[in-house]
């Protein structure tokens, strides 16, 4: 996880995309859906192309509430130049 951080960190999408499929599925990591849609959405919004699905696909184990939070936090990751993440 921690070369898949840093590279993500820099905005590489294939390594956003990796740690939300990380976080998702728990490899090498707690499993958190936050935190993979946190990282599925940097992905697609950096423009990987299963970002947006798997996104989706992780939304629907999450409540509204858990949604939102997520958005939040992307956003003030992005924001931060990917900074302010975890």
């Amino acid at each position: 996880a921690k070369w898949y951080r840093k590279a993500a960190g820099r905005g590489y999408a294939d390594a956003q995309w990796a740690l939300g499929n990380m976080y998702y599925n728990g490899d090498g990591v707690p499993q958190a859906y936050m935190m993979a849609h946190i990282w599925f959405n940097l992905a697609a919004t950096n423009g990987h192309d299963l970002g947006a699905d798997y996104r989706d696909k992780v939304a629907e184990r999450m409540t509204p509430a858990q949604i939102a939070a997520a958005q939040s936090r992307a956003s003030a990751c992005f924001n931060s130049n990917y900074r302010d993440c975890e």
